[in-house]
């Protein structure tokens, strides 16, 4: 896993790629860092509103080790076009992204690290057939998702505002979010910077398109989602992460799954609570991007071995 870095393998590169479906061709957006012939690609996948750069500081950190980071943007949020209409914002729309995007960086095997419905995309992925998915990090997402959570998600994500100025939009960030954790200034301004756009009125506004939350702008307080039939199928080693006061991933929940399914069964998955955290934890902090790293390599020979048997 050690390799000489370049310079720019810890800067972020940008690229652009097609998906094609039943409404035609968009082109979606990711962000890369780290050495692109690396022994290691992890795959990190934002929630409902948020987009790839929400993974800067951990992607810059996993560079560091020699891996290869893809943050993309999902259709419809950061630089990746909108779909025309709000029925295509559907998990096999997502897949369908995914899947090209796997084409695009032509490998066979990637680590997973998706928050929220970056974590239900990942889910799906590693239940399928031949799952390309080597270890998957669940962040704040489990088998069972809470009805007034989601009901909370479908209503401010749906609201469209509008702000006279970044501080402003970084205010309303800073209480929206703050089930996030505790960021640093730092933190917020860059989350504030890489959520921003313009409306045409010149208005600063969060850059997705209001028509993702559709299915959940009316969701029934009382109804929960559960999805145990694709938790069920997922073989790989899995961590999942839950914010300490998360109201859509419950604690019971996480005690099920590991109890329950294939992984499971083979001892492979595990979990931990993030202090401090609801729905759910940025992975900003230090000691968030150690417990993720630490998982990656879990299974890799220490330096010293490694020089041993050279």
């Amino acid at each position: 896993m050690i390799k000489l870095l370049k310079k720019e393998d810890l800067v972020p590169r940008f690229h652009t790629y097609p998906l094609l479906g039943s409404f035609g061709f968009v082109r979606l957006h990711y962000t890369e860092w780290g050495p692109r012939d690396a022994e290691r690609t992890v795959i990190c996948l934002h929630g409902l509103t948020r987009n790839g750069r929400d993974f800067d500081f951990l992607a810059r950190h996993l560079a560091q080790r020699g891996m290869r980071v893809v943050a993309p943007d999902l259709p419809g949020r950061g630089r990746s076009e909108r779909l025309p209409g709000a029925h295509h914002y559907v998990t096999e729309t997502y897949l369908s992204a995914m899947a090209a995007l796997l084409c695009r960086l032509d490998v066979t095997e990637v680590d997973w690290v998706g928050t929220s419905l970056g974590g239900h995309i990942g889910t799906e992925f590693a239940a399928r057939r031949g799952a390309p998915v080597r270890r998957l990090v669940l962040n704040d997402f489990g088998a069972r998702l809470q009805g007034a959570a989601l009901n909370r998600l479908g209503r401010y994500s749906r609201v469209r505002k509008q702000f006279d100025s970044m501080d402003e939009l970084e205010q309303h960030l800073r209480t929206i979010y703050q089930p996030f954790g505790n960021l640093t200034d730092e933190q917020w301004r860059h989350m504030t910077e890489h959520s921003a756009a313009r409306d045409d009125h010149g208005f600063y506004c969060q850059n997705y398109d209001p028509a993702i939350s559709n299915d959940f702008m009316l969701w029934p307080a009382m109804l929960d989602i559960a999805l145990w039939h694709v938790w069920e199928r997922v073989e790989c080693p899995v961590l999942i992460l839950r914010g300490e006061t998360s109201d859509l991933l419950l604690p019971g929940t996480v005690d099920q799954m590991k109890a329950r399914g294939i992984a499971a069964a083979k001892g492979l998955v595990e979990s931990m609570e993030i202090p401090g955290c609801g729905h759910a934890p940025a992975l900003m902090a230090p000691e968030q991007i150690r417990v993720i790293e630490e998982f990656l390599v879990r299974d890799e020979p220490r330096a010293e071995a490694r020089q041993a048997s050279g």
